[in-house]
């Protein structure tokens, strides 16, 4: 399928699925030119008499206006993993092909006027940077990505860490808008357990921003099948190991490890302050996605409610 034609077909699903749009509901945190009311004030001269509530004007004898709250354009920052471990996959697609279509997804559904999204894209390559640009084209720009051919790892180069590429990001998004970070969280080390190098630097990213993290997994990272003797090798560092998945107690201690890291991960997280969603290769990653921003827009009604 063609780029057009892989971003047509996610734009109309997008479209067909979403019940509303990421965007417009994002609030500034000071009164300013807006749509929703905020607080009841004495009249000034220069207040937009529309907004006088003469049944308070009537209690109170002096004029009551009611100020808004601003809304402001919102600003999407995406960090996109594009390491070596990415380039996996057992199911429908390699976790690679599945970050750059959840990717252009949120720009998709953050597309509203005046809303820009910037990307930054990683891995042993180094970074690159995407300025910011209206969330559609940036969208498309993504989708285009998939059928070119990705440069070749380089064997033995230094590693790219989240933490620095968040750190970097931090610098480069200064206005406070939402983050997303599309990523395995999976540490060239192979570490698995916290601390994780990224978690500082998270904690200070949600400390600014709205921050949302889409771990993108596989279900052969979580459990091994019983296929006999196999050649595993490490797409980072390139080594090799044979396994044999016949034997039981093997695949129930690489099932208890693989879930053990998931919940570390998942709490450094959440003691980031930043929302978190695992999205499969082998599942309805699109239905997941838009369920998780339903609940988060149902949520933030309520709050204000």
């Amino acid at each position: 399928m063609s780029a057009f034609g892989a971003f047509r077909r996610l734009d109309l699903t997008v479209q067909r699925r979403i019940d509303s749009p990421l965007a417009g509901e994002h609030h500034g945190l000071r009164l300013g030119p807006g749509s929703e009311t905020e607080e009841l004030t004495r009249y000034q001269p220069g207040d937009d008499i529309r907004r006088i509530d003469w049944n308070a004007t009537a209690r109170s004898v002096e004029p009551q206006v009611w100020r808004t709250r601003a809304e402001h354009a919102l600003d999407t920052w995406l960090l996109l993993d594009r390491t070596a471990s990415m380039s996996f996959g057992t199911a429908q697609a390699e976790k690679s092909e599945l970050a750059t279509q959840l990717a252009a997804a949120v720009g998709l559904i953050a597309d509203q006027p005046g809303n820009r999204m910037g990307i930054l894209a990683f891995s042993s390559q180094g970074p690159v940077w995407t300025r910011p640009t209206a969330a559609r084209v940036a969208a498309r720009r993504l989708m285009r990505s998939i059928t070119q051919p990705e440069a070749t790892e380089r064997r033995g180069a230094p590693p790219a860490h989240l933490g620095e590429m968040i750190d970097a990001l931090g610098r480069r998004a200064n206005r406070p808008g939402v983050c997303v970070v599309v990523s395995d969280l999976l540490a060239p080390d192979g570490r698995f357990s916290r601390p994780f190098e990224w978690e500082k630097p998270l904690r200070r990213l949600a400390s600014r921003h709205e921050v949302l993290i889409l771990e993108v997994l596989d279900p052969r990272e979580l459990e091994l099948p019983d296929v006999g003797h196999v050649v595993l090798q490490d797409p980072e560092t390139g080594r090799r190991r044979d396994v044999f998945t016949g034997d039981r107690a093997l695949r129930e201690r690489y099932a208890q490890a693989a879930a053990a890291h998931r919940a570390a991960v998942a709490d450094a997280v959440r003691y980031s302050g930043a929302g978190h969603l695992q999205l499969r290769t082998d599942r309805d990653w699109l239905a997941d996605l838009l369920h998780a921003v339903r609940h988060r827009r149902l949520n933030r009604r309520r709050v204000r409610r």
